[in-house]
Protein backbone atom coordinates (compact mmCIF):
# COMPACT_ATOMS: atom_id res chain seq x y z
CA UNK A 1 0.00 0.00 0.00
CA UNK A 2 1.36 3.60 -0.93
CA UNK A 3 1.91 6.06 1.75
CA UNK A 4 1.67 8.89 -0.67
CA UNK A 5 -1.58 10.84 -0.32
CA UNK A 6 -1.88 11.57 -3.89
CA UNK A 7 -1.37 8.12 -5.25
CA UNK A 8 -4.45 7.19 -5.59
CA UNK A 9 -5.81 10.31 -7.42
CA UNK A 10 -2.39 9.34 -9.78
CA UNK A 11 -3.76 6.29 -10.61
CA UNK A 12 -7.48 7.75 -11.58
CA UNK A 13 -5.65 10.52 -13.75
CA UNK A 14 -4.26 7.19 -15.70
CA UNK A 15 -7.06 5.14 -15.73
CA UNK A 16 -8.76 7.13 -18.74
CA UNK A 17 -12.09 7.69 -17.51
CA UNK A 18 -14.12 8.96 -19.88
CA UNK A 19 -15.57 12.50 -20.83
CA UNK A 20 -19.44 13.11 -20.35
CA UNK A 21 -18.84 13.74 -24.21
CA UNK A 22 -17.54 10.20 -24.69
CA UNK A 23 -20.66 8.93 -22.24
CA UNK A 24 -23.32 11.00 -24.33
CA UNK A 25 -21.76 9.22 -27.63
CA UNK A 26 -22.01 6.05 -26.42
CA UNK A 27 -25.36 6.40 -24.69
CA UNK A 28 -26.99 7.50 -27.95
CA UNK A 29 -25.16 4.90 -29.85
CA UNK A 30 -26.79 2.09 -27.67
CA UNK A 31 -30.12 3.25 -27.87
CA UNK A 32 -29.83 3.42 -31.72
CA UNK A 33 -28.71 0.16 -31.82
CA UNK A 34 -31.57 -0.89 -29.43
CA UNK A 35 -34.30 0.45 -31.22
CA UNK A 36 -33.24 -0.84 -34.51
CA UNK A 37 -33.92 -4.76 -33.71
CA UNK A 38 -36.40 -3.40 -31.75
CA UNK A 39 -37.47 -2.24 -34.99
CA UNK A 40 -36.51 -5.28 -37.66
CA UNK A 41 -39.06 -7.38 -35.23
CA UNK A 42 -42.41 -5.32 -34.55
CA UNK A 43 -42.40 -3.73 -38.08
CA UNK A 44 -41.71 -6.95 -39.58
CA UNK A 45 -39.11 -5.28 -42.11
CA UNK A 46 -37.71 -8.42 -43.23
CA UNK A 47 -38.45 -11.62 -45.24
CA UNK A 48 -36.87 -14.27 -43.56
CA UNK A 49 -36.37 -14.97 -39.66
CA UNK A 50 -33.17 -15.87 -40.47
CA UNK A 51 -32.14 -12.33 -41.56
CA UNK A 52 -33.89 -11.06 -38.83
CA UNK A 53 -32.62 -13.03 -36.27
CA UNK A 54 -28.72 -12.40 -38.27
CA UNK A 55 -29.52 -8.26 -38.12
CA UNK A 56 -30.30 -9.08 -34.37
CA UNK A 57 -27.04 -10.91 -33.18
CA UNK A 58 -25.06 -8.39 -35.64
CA UNK A 59 -26.49 -5.05 -34.24
CA UNK A 60 -26.10 -7.01 -30.75
CA UNK A 61 -22.56 -7.44 -31.22
CA UNK A 62 -21.76 -3.95 -32.31
CA UNK A 63 -23.58 -2.85 -29.16
CA UNK A 64 -21.76 -4.93 -26.65
CA UNK A 65 -18.41 -3.11 -28.60
CA UNK A 66 -19.70 0.11 -28.00
CA UNK A 67 -20.56 -0.47 -24.16
CA UNK A 68 -16.72 -2.21 -24.32
CA UNK A 69 -15.31 1.18 -25.78
CA UNK A 70 -17.44 4.05 -24.13
CA UNK A 71 -18.28 2.64 -21.04
CA UNK A 72 -16.10 0.41 -19.62
CA UNK A 73 -13.12 2.66 -21.65
CA UNK A 74 -11.62 -1.06 -22.81
CA UNK A 75 -9.34 0.83 -25.10
CA UNK A 76 -5.92 -0.73 -26.57
CA UNK A 77 -3.94 2.16 -24.52
CA UNK A 78 -5.95 1.58 -21.47
CA UNK A 79 -3.28 0.06 -19.08
CA UNK A 80 -0.82 -0.91 -21.26
CA UNK A 81 -2.99 -3.19 -23.19
CA UNK A 82 -3.29 -5.77 -20.49
CA UNK A 83 -7.16 -5.51 -20.12
CA UNK A 84 -7.75 -5.84 -23.48
CA UNK A 85 -5.70 -9.03 -23.86
CA UNK A 86 -7.29 -10.53 -21.12
CA UNK A 87 -10.91 -9.80 -22.46
CA UNK A 88 -9.68 -11.53 -25.95
CA UNK A 89 -8.09 -14.25 -23.88
CA UNK A 90 -11.21 -14.88 -21.49
CA UNK A 91 -13.42 -14.54 -24.35
CA UNK A 92 -11.12 -17.21 -26.42
CA UNK A 93 -11.58 -19.93 -23.78
CA UNK A 94 -15.22 -19.50 -23.45
CA UNK A 95 -15.92 -20.19 -26.84
CA UNK A 96 -13.40 -22.84 -27.32
CA UNK A 97 -14.96 -24.80 -24.03
CA UNK A 98 -18.92 -23.58 -25.11
CA UNK A 99 -18.12 -24.82 -28.78
CA UNK A 100 -15.89 -27.84 -27.81
CA UNK A 101 -18.60 -28.60 -24.84
CA UNK A 102 -21.36 -28.81 -28.15
CA UNK A 103 -19.36 -30.76 -30.61
CA UNK A 104 -18.52 -33.76 -27.63
CA UNK A 105 -22.11 -34.06 -26.90
CA UNK A 106 -23.29 -34.03 -30.58
CA UNK A 107 -20.11 -37.02 -31.10
CA UNK A 108 -21.83 -38.77 -27.74
CA UNK A 109 -25.35 -38.56 -29.13
CA UNK A 110 -24.77 -39.70 -32.37
CA UNK A 111 -22.62 -42.52 -31.39
CA UNK A 112 -24.75 -43.51 -28.49
CA UNK A 113 -27.82 -43.63 -30.44
CA UNK A 114 -29.35 -46.13 -32.35
CA UNK A 115 -30.34 -44.91 -35.42
CA UNK A 116 -32.25 -47.57 -37.28
CA UNK A 117 -34.32 -50.04 -35.04
CA UNK A 118 -32.31 -53.35 -36.44
CA UNK A 119 -32.85 -56.39 -34.05
CA UNK A 120 -30.04 -58.60 -34.30
CA UNK A 121 -30.64 -61.93 -33.52
CA UNK A 122 -27.77 -64.45 -32.71
CA UNK A 123 -27.29 -67.49 -35.00
CA UNK A 124 -28.08 -69.70 -31.80
CA UNK A 125 -30.84 -68.03 -30.72
CA UNK A 126 -33.12 -68.56 -34.00
CA UNK A 127 -34.54 -72.15 -33.27
CA UNK A 128 -36.02 -70.34 -30.11
CA UNK A 129 -37.36 -67.44 -31.48
CA UNK A 130 -39.24 -69.45 -34.31
CA UNK A 131 -41.09 -71.70 -32.19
Amino acid sequence: MSSHPNAHAGHHAQSGHGTLNEYLIGFVLSVILTVIPFWLVMADVLDSKSATIGWILGLGLVQMIVHLVYFLHLKPSTEGGWTLITLVGTVLTVAVCLVGSIWIVNKLHSHMMPHHQIEYVPESSRDIIRR
